[in-house]
């Protein structure tokens, strides 16, 4: 039964999906796969090469660095083996077409995926612990937003999420107590997200407008406003957070603001 050695620098995930889609064409043929993963030097070329001759089977393999490609292609040929290399070629014409030299480093399409995966779980963290609707999430989160209604919390949140960053945000409403586990984190991991009385007023009547609600609800009093950001700034101050004016920034903005402090702490 044909044996067929996917050989890789790095864990030869790559490898082997394009080796099993070759064999897919073949209506079953029998094959064999073996992985062989981690080759990084000529000892383990030597080693490959051995066990496919007495097997007298085939290799396809993905090595990005030149020596080492070179070396399996070279020690393939004396031993009269099949040898497909499924990466070199393409890398080659890349390089010739963008003018640019590969990285040669093992292992980068996995370290991509690692960060494509933290991105979506940061992203189900901000959905998940969004407008402080479960409070265990402001001990997990890397950074806690916290602001009256209408202060882009939400959208800020989404925003950091695909930087990686769990973000947990919780409202502030003079009738509700914040939950204890604001006052239990560290004070650099919370923000707290400030704006003007007028523009906020603004905000919020425009939103009432939008869902066809009467735009001089409490909601949007100006008096009631004022109360909640007094009560706002209390609880900030016992907390002793940084706060961010966002009165006239984008949410972009004010993520950049996070981001440098965040990263600078």
């Amino acid at each position: 039964m044909p044996i067929i050695y996917v050989v890789s620098d790095s864990v030869g995930e790559t490898a082997e999906l394009v080796t099993k889609a070759a064999i897919s064409q073949f209506n079953d043929a029998g094959m064999i796969l073996k992985r062989f993963p981690y080759v990084e030097d000529h000892e383990h070329i030597d080693e490959v090469i051995s066990l496919v001759s007495l097997d007298k089977g085939m290799i396809a393999y993905t090595l990005v660095k030149p020596d080492i490609r070179n070396y399996m292609k070279v020690k393939a040929e004396e031993a009269g083996l099949y040898a497909c290399d499924l990466i070199g070629p393409l890398m080659d014409q890349i390089e010739q077409l963008s003018g640019k030299k590969p990285l040669n480093e093992p292992g980068l399409v996995r370290k991509l995926d690692e960060d494509y995966f933290k991105k979506v779980e940061a992203i189900e963290f901000a959905v998940k612990y969004d407008d402080g609707r479960d409070p265990r999430g402001i001990l997990k989160a890397d950074i806690v937003l916290i602001g009256v209604s209408r202060t882009s919390k939400t959208p800020l949140s989404q925003y950091l999420a695909h930087k990686r960053l769990k973000v947990a945000n919780v409202p502030i409403v003079p009738e509700v107590d914040p939950p204890e586990e604001l006052f239990n984190v560290p004070p650099e991991k919370c923000f707290g997200l400030k704006i003007s009385p007028e523009k906020l007023n603004n905000i919020r009547r425009e939103r009432l407008i939008s869902l066809g609600l009467n735009d001089q609800a409490s909601y949007a009093n100006i008096e009631r406003i004022k109360e909640e950001l007094v009560y706002f700034e209390k609880v900030v101050s016992r907390i002793g957070c940084a706060v961010i004016d966002v009165t006239n920034k984008a949410v972009e903005e004010t993520a950049n603001s996070i981001l440098s402090y965040f990263q600078n702490k």
